[in-house]
């Protein structure tokens, strides 16, 4: 083996990863970064550790590739906090971090505290490399971990607060292993006998759906999503993870689910007799509390994870393996619709033009302040075929998954697993993994100030995102809560809980070097949106938007509600 540094073998090993990006706060693992300078890797200084993370989670969402974010060890917990959303979401990412020494503990060393344990909870694999000679091992452990199975965040703690044990020499074999260079590194088969009997349940349902979760779009399998949907003439629900599976036009797309939802979509799970979860968690918010679908509801479900299997819905079939492959096997498997499918199929296609007729005039309102809903609907109008959509969580979450439309099957869709304040550093991350296409980013002000510092980052390392943010001049999705607080009626200073004062994030962007575009009449929107497109530069397009426009509550039901429809 050859005598090298750990900082060599470390900038060696991301190379031959396919490392593209490295997001970090400095002074860390330095000479690592030096030995990158004549490689093919993009040094993304960042403003903070969970900035760091969140870019790095943005890259591997659109990238498939694991995002590599960086510390020094007084950073470690910010860092750490960040890898929550990854966590959540399933995203390949690779978090590295300083950490004591030997003879430092217990003795009151500088910023030094023993943090390693926090990273237990938002990772797969969590392990401290105290001699250089272990950095080829666990770094390649890393990347299997990570890619492997059900993809999920890594961490490595290197000795040293800023990463000094990667300085030392010995012999090191900078091996990698081309298998784990992105998600998913395999594509376990099913049991065939398990695709045929879920493949008869489908057949026999009168009223079947199909639940696309994030472990689609994780496995690049919303094709097969879609074609054998279109084969069995099944409805689909996308969860929010899983929102560009298919068009929103597509005659079979019943729309999001659960607590950030579409009403039609939840109907529809309420009136199934049959659903089948692909790559789902079966979570709270895909399912609003386990209400969509309901208890007792027959249930298929095909996951990588054999955990994941039968955790929330006992399963009348449960198929462990990759999902696009197994979905191959079923749809050359499959046979025509069963007889009730074409008048199911138009029962949720009513459902679906039912709840566009309710929301029409809101999606249109031509009003000031601006409704969300008509942000939104411009977004869609205005979104390049290619174009990618990142949003923020909360009520950004919610009016994306209700009234963003993505129109075209090349266009794609990310949204934070639940960290408000996601939506901004990774976009920056999904427009470092595709360049070439647009990134057009869905947050509101509440979620903007979280990490608007990054705007530098963006100026300085052009990565030309779109900013639009929903400007209400208030977290206006507590208004409610604190009404219930205080009775019924806010009163007093209540205000200071959840209103911000007007600010204007165009000249905000401004004053960063970026490009700013103020909005405050609908008519507006479009074209500010298209011109920000166009103008390859990072842009905020601030839409002043009404401060009372709250997002509204999931649609449910008692019962099953069938309302007209009377098939067997």
């Amino acid at each position: 083996m050859p005598k090298m540094s750990g900082a060599r073998l470390f900038a060696e090993m991301m190379q031959g990863y396919g490392v593209t990006h490295i997001f970090f706060v400095p002074a860390f693992m330095l000479k690592s970064f030096a030995e990158m300078e004549d490689m093919p890797i993009a040094r993304i200084m960042v403003h903070g550790e969970k900035a760091a993370a969140y870019m790095a989670d943005g890259y591997a969402r659109a990238s498939g590739r694991p995002g590599v974010c960086m510390a020094q060890m007084i950073g470690a917990s910010n860092l750490a906090a960040g890898l929550r959303d990854a966590h959540m979401a399933g995203a390949p990412v690779l978090a590295i971090s300083g950490g004591p020494t030997p003879q430092s503990r217990y003795k009151h060393a500088y910023q030094e505290v023993d943090d390693v344990t926090q990273f237990d909870v938002v990772t797969k694999f969590n392990a401290v490399v105290d001699q250089v000679g272990r950095l080829p091992d666990l770094v390649r452990q890393a990347f299997r971990v990570a890619t492997s199975g059900a993809p999920g965040p890594v961490h490595l703690r290197i000795q040293g607060h800023l990463g000094q044990m990667t300085e030392l020499e010995a012999d090191l074999d900078p091996m990698v292993e081309a298998t784990y260079r992105r998600a998913p590194a395999f594509r376990p088969e099913p049991e065939m006998e398990r695709v045929r009997n879920a493949l008869a349940l489908l057949a026999q349902a009168k009223r079947p759906m199909i639940v696309a979760g994030g472990g689609v779009v994780r496995s690049e399998a919303q094709r097969e999503v879609v074609e054998l949907a279109e084969k069995l003439s099944i409805p689909v629900a996308t969860a929010l993870n899983a929102k560009a599976t298919m068009p929103d036009a597509h005659p079979l797309n019943a729309g999001v689910p659960g607590a950030y939802s579409r009403d039609c979509a939840n109907r529809a799970l309420t009136e199934a007799d049959l659903v089948f979860f692909i790559g789902s968690h079966t979570g709270g918010q895909v399912t609003n509390n386990w209400m969509f679908p309901p208890e007792g509801t027959k249930v298929i479900q095909l996951d990588i994870d054999p955990a994941e299997l039968g955790r929330n819905y006992p399963n009348a079939v449960s198929i462990l393996g990759d999902a696009k492959t197994a979905l191959r096997h079923m749809i050359a498997g499959a046979g025509k619709p069963s007889a009730p499918a074409a008048d199911w199929a138009r029962r949720v296609q009513q459902l679906v033009a039912d709840w566009r007729a309710e929301n029409a005039e809101m999606r249109n309102a031509d009003v000031a302040p601006i409704r969300p809903e008509r942000i939104c609907r411009e977004i869609s109008e205005a979104l390049p075929p290619d174009g990618i959509v990142v949003s923020d969580t909360g009520h950004a979450g919610i009016w994306t998954a209700r009234f963003i439309e993505l129109k075209h099957p090349g266009q794609a869709y990310f949204r934070t697993a639940g960290s408000l304040g996601w939506g901004f550093p990774a976009a920056l991350g999904v427009k470092c993994a595709h360049p070439g296409r647009p990134v057009v980013c869905f947050t509101g002000d509440g979620g903007f100030y979280y990490h608007i510092g990054e705007l530098e980052t963006a100026r300085r390392h052009n990565i030309n995102v779109v900013v639009v943010v929903n400007n209400n001049s208030a977290l206006n999705q507590e208004i409610k809560l604190n009404e219930i607080a205080y009775g019924g009626k806010q009163r007093g200073r209540a205000e200071e809980m959840w209103r911000f004062p007007d600010v204007n994030f165009a000249k905000v962007a401004e004053s960063f070097g970026c490009a700013g575009i103020r909005v405050e009449k609908p008519g507006e929107i479009n074209g500010a949106i298209r011109n920000a497109v166009s103008m390859n530069r990072p842009v905020v397009v601030d839409v002043v938007s009404d401060m009372y426009a709250i997002a509204p509550h999931p649609w449910s039901s008692s019962g099953r509600d069938f309302h007209s429809y009377q098939k067997a």
